[in-house]
């Protein structure tokens, strides 16, 4: 089981490593910077795929039972998703990448104080011991950064881009509990075509207010072409696949076991951006895939819902108002028998 649970999260990991790649090659190469384009294609999709599943459904899954029953709840779960994504990669405008690294792990208590309540998740004290582990790795990956010179603009305004990171992590937080609480009690599907319907009119809205000139200036040719379509297939295999391995596992050991896509998308920097190599980086791959393991090794329980005490035995004066309640409400009820074998019910 932790073999399985640690190969999934690093495909997840993968996965988000193509993302910024394929992000970071349109900004330094093309100049080219839109988050909220590039969410509403993977929204669009989503839409495109699981929406139309949805639709085809009859009875109480069906696309307009869960609009008509949760539709209010979705709207709050497309935004949440939505705004995490484009406060992220903003952050990134305003703030260092040492920053990002280190606030983006403030979802993770954050996400677990979320579980704690909602998911009614409890926790050991070898699951926090291995949390610290895990934000100990990207503290060290952070050093390598620094030590590797990849720390060369502090930002236009620190406190600003702080923010958007923080705000941008708990979001992240909320979506992936609501998720893991969808996916385990509802439906993957369910989940996923809501997300895409509400998040393709969300940031379409957002795309056409804040980004619309962004979009005009792009030259397009067909390697422009090319790392859009790339960043929405890795973008919507991210989202078609990380239901599945919160199902099988919990959403605080998915964004464990996927703290490892920065190191990924270093390697590729090695090649792509020129990267400097630090031996740091592989140990810190090593102490975040330690914690993770360490995580997975020992299941969370979950607290069973609390029942009002039920009393043994009645006083005698409860006893004699339970005796009056049976007499005032409940009819005795008597069965006669005759010789004619038939059956005489009377009331008292």
């Amino acid at each position: 089981h932790i073999l399985k649970t640690m190969i999934l999260g690093q495909m997840l990991s993968l996965f988000i490593c193509g993302t910024a790649v394929t992000s970071q090659y349109l900004a330094e190469q093309y100049q080219v910077n839109t988050p909220m384009f590039q969410s509403f294609i993977n929204y669009s999709l989503l839409l495109l795929v699981y929406t139309t599943m949805l639709a085809f459904r009859t009875g109480n899954d069906s696309l307009w039972q869960i609009l008509k029953q949760r539709w209010w709840k979705y709207i709050f779960l497309g935004l949440a998703d939505v705004e995490a994504n484009y406060m992220i990669v903003k952050a990134y405008q305003y703030t260092t990448l040492t920053s990002v690294q280190l606030l983006d792990c403030f979802g993770i208590p954050v996400l677990m104080a979320l579980s704690w309540f909602i998911l009614r998740a409890r926790y050991r004290l070898i699951h926090f011991l291995a949390v610290a582990i895990c934000l100990l790795g990207v503290g060290t990956m952070v050093g390598a950064d620094i030590l590797a010179g990849r720390q060369d603009s502090e930002g236009s305004d620190v406190v600003i881009g702080d923010v958007l990171v923080l705000l941008g992590a708990s979001l992240y937080a909320i979506s992936n509990v609501s998720e893991e609480y969808i996916v385990k009690n509802l439906s993957r599907v369910e989940f996923l075509g809501m997300v895409g319907l509400f998040g393709t009119i969300i940031s379409g809205l957002q795309l056409a207010i804040v980004e619309h000139r962004e979009i005009m200036r792009i030259q397009w040719n067909w390697k422009i072409a090319l790392l859009f379509t790339v960043f929405a297939l890795c973008m919507f295999a991210l989202y078609s696949f990380m239901p599945v391995v919160i199902k099988v596992t919990s959403a605080t050991s998915v964004n464990l076991g996927i703290l490892t896509a920065d190191l990924y998308s270093l390697f590729f920097g090695l090649f792509l951006f020129f990267y400097k190599f630090s031996g740091l980086y592989i140990l810190s791959f090593v102490i975040i895939m330690v914690g993770f393991i360490l995580y997975c090794s020992t299941p969370t329980r979950t607290a069973e819902p609390t029942a009002l005490p039920q009393p043994g035995s009645a006083g005698l004066d409860n006893a004699a108002l339970k005796l009056e309640e049976n007499d005032s409400e409940t009819p005795a009820i008597t069965v006669q028998f005759t010789t004619g074998e038939t059956v005489v019910v009377s009331t008292d």
